[in-house]
């Protein structure tokens, strides 16, 4: 009688292939705020699952923060290859690079991008058509060939408020209402994968909602404000990054309310004062793991 083989037999001679583990990796694009450098561009952040980019935000510079990460071992970035754009709130350092995104290589795109987020993205997308009225114009009518005359396009997907989801496959991603000044909605996310679950909170200032999404994540993206620097702005913008935003000690207790197991900060507000120092005022009174982003980081 034939003697039976064990599986780990047949691995070990190469006869049965394991399928790889599917890993969720966050890459912060782009960590800075409406004062560029070119250290940190725009507000963008990626969440990439198997062979697919879920882009949060397309701040200025991002499309070229995309293709250094696509360059490093992220295809899912390239900007082709992106299909699903998220959007939090409709300030310029979170979309300036929104047209960039949609006409880049469209012609040789496979599918069209999809545009979520708050309402006004129509009128966003409405812009970026009349803007590149002329050069759509020539590229699809003159001799260049495309795969399609329709890629250029981009599917929109307009909210009032949050509390609206997302699925694609294995990948769940569920929008949030944030407090962020004036602006109405701004939206968080939460991402939630196989083998991990992920929060990026846009610009807020301290939220009860994002703490009630953040229980236990895997990681937490946070937007963060230095709190020397807050001191040392005029009244006018401390009574408005207040409500805007995230001192790093308010953080602190977001971060204590939610133990993530990994606090990422980013949009990083921090002016003259020296950029470690932000992450040092969340320590002080967080003993959590915490990392202050730069541009093009890679978190699993």
């Amino acid at each position: 009688m034939m003697k039976q083989i064990s599986q780990y037999a047949l691995l070990s001679i190469g006869l049965v292939t394991v399928p790889a583990i599917a890993k969720t990796q966050v890459i912060t694009l782009g960590t800075g705020t409406p004062v560029t450098t070119p250290e940190r561009v725009g507000s963008s952040t990626a969440v990439v699952y198997n062979d697919k980019a879920y882009l949060f935000d397309i701040g200025p510079g991002a499309v070229h923060r995309a293709i250094q990460a696509a360059a490093n071992g992220f295809p899912q970035l390239a900007p082709t290859k992106i299909e699903h754009l998220f959007i939090t709130h409709l300030h310029s350092d979170h979309i300036l690079d929104y047209a960039e995104l949609a006409s880049t290589l469209w012609w040789r795109r496979d599918n069209q991008i999809s545009a979520y987020g708050p309402k006004g993205i129509q009128s966003l997308t409405d812009g970026y058509y009349q803007m590149l009225q002329v050069d759509l114009d020539l590229r699809i009518n003159g001799s260049q060939p495309v795969q399609s005359p329709e890629l250029y396009k981009v599917k929109v997907n307009e909210y009032e408020q949050g509390g609206w989801v997302f699925k694609d496959g294995d990948v769940t991603i569920e929008a949030f209402d944030v407090p962020h000044g004036d602006i109405k909605p701004a939206f968080g996310y939460k991402i939630t994968t196989p083998d991990k679950t992920i929060v990026i909170s846009g610009d807020t200032g301290y939220s009860e909602k994002l703490i009630e999404m953040a229980q236990g994540v895997d990681i937490l993206v946070h937007e963060v404000i230095n709190d020397e620097a807050l001191k040392k702005v005029s009244p006018a913008w401390q009574n408005y990054h207040s409500h805007a935003h995230t001192p790093a000690t308010e953080l602190a207790k977001v971060a204590n309310a939610t133990k993530p197991k990994l606090l990422v900060l980013t949009h990083l507000l921090y002016y003259a004062e020296p950029v470690q120092s932000t992450a040092e005022q969340v320590r002080e009174h967080y003993n959590g793991k915490v990392v202050l982003a730069n541009d093009l980081d890679v978190f699993e």
